[in-house]
């Protein structure tokens, strides 16, 4: 062995060791975000289900399966909404390739009327403590007998009477169908409820949940407790909060697209995901209240720019508030009877301010604006409809507005004419020429041919006393009268 063999071997040695360690922390380091599992997505929505909500959610649940999250969890608190954005959120809840859990949440909260179709539209069904979900009979908007309910079959059942859900153990399943309640009042209303009946029934099935008290919620308007809906098997679990959620769904089999899915939730991460400002803005322009009041403005700043043109500003404010009012109504279920009584109103409106007529054009603009708000938005539907004193608001505003008008233009009637050919008659004026031409008289400094039954000579004060095409017709008048005149 050469001298200084050990120490070259040591020193080789320690550099690999030191190698090895460098390379195990870096691949620590590596993996280690790499391997974090991504956290499960909860989305709050604690409003009237319509186009904005419907963006939040089905914005949320494509940027979980674009994240990889295990769980899309839907905070639900909803008095009901729009049909059009309900069946937009399930169809997406459907097509979801990330499980989505839908939890009544906190308590005291309620998922009716287009909260219970999401509900049953869910991998996972949850309800906090104290909630309650159901009445979903389905209103329609601006058809005669809308939101009439269909009437529900009230009588009291027996135990072992087929007409009772829970009866019919042991009998075939003919037999253990509810015998159908009454038919509703009118065919429109009839159509609506069966196809709300076969949607949620259809719902029903696709994820094991009770399809006899689904039937129910739509016909009778019935409504569970979360306890309850625990027991008739509408939901999966009640739980307390998202972790006792998360950790009682722990292990469960979903069928997601057709396959199955084991959640693995326990002490998983959570991340909320808030609506952007896109969305907060559609929120609010997509406000029934707040489209009102944007049209009533449009409406008003275009009326005002028309009747006294050239400041710009009320035209320029009008027009952009009129097409968000048009994009918001486009949004929401309208009732084009409700809107031509408003547009007619304003028009009677702006009748009076223009031309007045005593009042007779402001009442009824104001009684058609009334009525038209009272019917431009369903108030069956929840969360749609305009509030009363904001209308009656409206009303008196616009009433302030015709009387300032009204007699702005009654004292301009009143004042003396200032210009025109009118103006003319009882002018005074000094006759500046006479001769073989005629004779001519300059009156408001300007020179016009006169004729008179008077003696008129150079100097004399003369008044216009009426028009014929370019010729006036004046009488003498004492000098005293015309002083100042000058020719």
């Amino acid at each position: 062995m050469l001298p200084g063999t050990p120490g070259r071997a040591v020193h080789r040695l320690c550099r690999v060791a030191w190698a090895l360690v460098i390379g195990m922390a870096m691949l620590l380091g590596w993996s280690g975000p790499a391997s974090a599992a991504a956290p499960v997505l909860v989305l709050e929505v604690r409003d009237a289900i319509g186009p904005a909500s419907a963006s939040y959610m089905i914005r949320g649940m494509a940027k979980a399966a674009e994240g990889g999250a295990p769980l899309v969890v839907i905070r639900l608190d909803t008095p009901g909404g729009l049909d059009t954005s309900m069946r937009d959120i399930i169809q997406a809840i459907l097509a979801s390739p990330v499980p989505v859990a839908i939890y009544v949440s906190p308590e005291g909260a309620r998922a009716a009327s287009a909260g219970t179709y999401m509900l049953y539209a869910a991998h996972v069904a949850a309800m906090a403590p104290a909630t309650t979900l159901g009445a979903a009979t389905p209103v329609a908007i601006g058809f005669p007998g809308a939101g009439s309910k269909p009437p529900a079959d009230d009588r009291k059942r027996e135990p072992g009477d087929p007409a009772d859900p829970r009866a019919g153990a042991g009998k075939d399943k003919r037999d253990r169908e509810p015998s159908p309640p009454s038919a509703p009042a009118d065919a429109m209303t009839a159509k609506q409820v069966h196809d709300a009946s076969a949607f949620i029934r259809g719902l029903a099935q696709q994820r094991g949940r009770n399809a006899q008290w689904a039937e129910r919620a739509v016909r009778e308007a019935v409504s569970l407790t979360a306890d309850e809906a625990l027991r008739e098997k509408v939901v999966d679990v009640v739980a307390a909060d998202i972790p006792d959620l998360l950790a009682q769904i722990d292990g469960r089999r979903v069928r997601v697209r057709g396959a199955e899915v084991t959640l693995a939730t326990r002490d998983a991460a959570v991340a909320t995901v808030l609506p952007d400002w896109r969305q907060r803005l559609l929120s609010v322009i997509a406000n029934p209240s707040f489209a009102l009041i944007l049209m009533m403005i449009g409406i008003y700043g275009l009326m005002f720019e028309f009747s006294s043109p050239g400041f710009g500003v009320p035209g320029t404010i009008g027009a952009i508030c009129l097409l968000l009012a048009l994009f918001a109504l486009q949004l929401l279920p309208v009732n084009y009877a409700g809107l031509a009584l408003i547009l007619l109103g304003m028009a009677l409106l702006a009748g009076e301010v223009m031309s007045p007529s005593f009042g007779v054009l402001g009442m009824g603009g104001i009684v058609a604006f009334v009525a038209g708000g009272l019917l431009l938005f369903d108030r069956d539907v929840p969360g749609f409809g305009v509030p009363l004193p904001l209308i009656f608001g409206l009303a008196a505003t616009s009433a302030v507005l015709v009387l300032l008008g009204g007699n702005m233009a009654v004292r301009a009637r009143g004042r003396p004419v200032l210009s025109g050919r009118e103006e003319l008659v009882g002018a005074e004026g000094v006759v500046i020429a006479q001769g073989d031409a005629g004779t001519w008289a300059r009156v408001h400094g300007e020179r016009w041919k006169v004729t008179s039954s008077d003696a008129l000579a150079p100097g004399q004060a003369v008044r216009v006393l009426s028009i014929h095409g370019l010729t006036l017709e004046v009488r003498a008048e004492p000098a005293s009268d015309s002083e100042g005149e000058g020719t």
